[in-house]
């Protein structure tokens, strides 16, 4: 027994259909994320487009080719999303960020130690793993 789903003239069926909404939705949301980091410096802007990219590469053609040609971020994604390699001076600014951050949170909240272990192993990793990619072509 075979569940065949009907479907449109563009060869969608409805689930499709809302499924490529939904991905379209959240990478607006994502893209206005993005430019709220753009403009706030204790937000990533980066990591927001590169979602709201994932999400338009399955709902949007349009948008996805905007945001891979927009002038300023447009290389750093197109690296992210053929390579997933980051440029080293995107490394660098992360790795202060987060030093940053950290030192900031340690100085502001002065948590216990395990809360302050806990966000520092978090960070390490975090920093781990960006310097763990390929450098990108800059």
């Amino acid at each position: 027994m075979s569940s065949n789903k009907i479907k449109n003239a563009h060869g969608m069926t409805e689930g499709s259909k809302v499924l490529k909404v939904l991905f379209f939705l959240t990478g607006l949301i994502f893209t206005g994320l993005g430019i709220i980091g753009a403009i706030l410096p204790v937000m990533p802007t980066t990591v927001f487009l590169i979602v709201a990219v994932y999400c338009f590469g399955r709902s949007s053609s349009r948008f996805e080719a905007w945001l891979l040609n927009h002038r300023h971020y447009g290389p750093t994604l197109r690296n992210w999303q053929q390579y997933g390699a980051i440029s080293r001076k995107v490394k660098c600014i992360a790795c202060v960020g987060m030093a940053i951050g950290f030192i900031l949170f340690y100085l502001g909240a002065s948590p216990a130690w395990p809360l302050t272990t806990t966000v520092a192993l978090f960070i390490l990793l975090s920093a781990w793993y960006v310097l763990s990619r390929p450098v990108a072509n800059e």
